[in-house]
């Protein structure tokens, strides 16, 4: 539900990432790449999106029983404003928002931008919801109880980021939320074919997290994974 390609910071095509994870016995992938405000990354604008759903759409006319989920890794801005507009997010199936920038807001600001981007109904999942990258950044300061009750309220999901470097959220912040009636996605946020590999970590978490498959929406089959990602 989380994976990049060479059009932002992957390094391969979309249809070397669909095979791979054909490969491992997936029946889809959600192609998520990053959007315009991440420049270091390639960051697509409306007009690169655009072209690549057009290329998804060719390439799902060519993969049978696989499919690739047309998404995006858009950034949530300080105010809580995406940085692309509703009208390209209107046509993927999902929309994955990240915080990259500003992590030094204050706990209420960070809190509020959060919830604010989750109030757009086009955003499907919170990535790595605490920002951390372990042994490099901490955490930032947010309100974990109250980004976690707002995503059950209005039906967001949060994920738990696979990426050893990440493992956001931790085991205690996915107990909470299933606690909270809160759906989750265990992502790999893989950027090359062998990230796929990655998805063993944030089953380990989910698990000391004490998730189950009912708690985990990409444990589902494809037709019952578009209903839960409707808001």
């Amino acid at each position: 539900m989380h994976v990049h390609s060479n059009w932002s910071d992957g390094t391969a095509p979309i249809a070397d990432m669909a095979a791979a994870a054909k490969a491992r016995g997936y029946d889809y992938i959600a192609i998520t790449d990053h959007s315009q405000h991440v420049t270091v990354a390639h960051g697509l604008d409306p007009a690169r999106l655009s072209r690549q759903i057009d290329e998804i759409d060719r390439l799902n006319d060519k993969l049978g029983r696989f499919t690739v989920l047309k998404g995006a890794e858009v950034d949530i801005l300080a105010d809580g404003r995406l940085d692309l507009p509703d009208k390209i997010l209107s046509r993927l199936d999902l929309v994955v928002a990240a915080v990259h920038y500003k992590f030094d807001l204050s706990r209420k600001l960070q809190t509020d931008r959060i919830i604010r981007a989750m109030d757009n109904r086009h955003v499907s999942i919170i990535a790595h919801p605490t920002g951390r990258l372990i042994g490099e950044r901490e955490p930032y300061d947010v309100g974990m109880e109250a980004i976690i009750a707002a995503a059950a309220d209005c039906g967001c999901c949060l994920e738990l980021n696979a990426d050893p470097d990440r493992l956001d959220l931790t085991d205690i912040h996915a107990h909470a939320a299933k606690s909270a009636g809160a759906k989750l996605v265990i992502s790999t946020d893989a950027h090359a074919t062998a990230g796929f590999s990655n998805m063993r970590f944030g089953v380990d978490q989910a698990r000391r997290g004490w998730l189950e498959p009912a708690d985990v929406i990409n444990t589902q089959p494809l037709p019952n994974l578009r209903k839960l990602l409707r808001r």
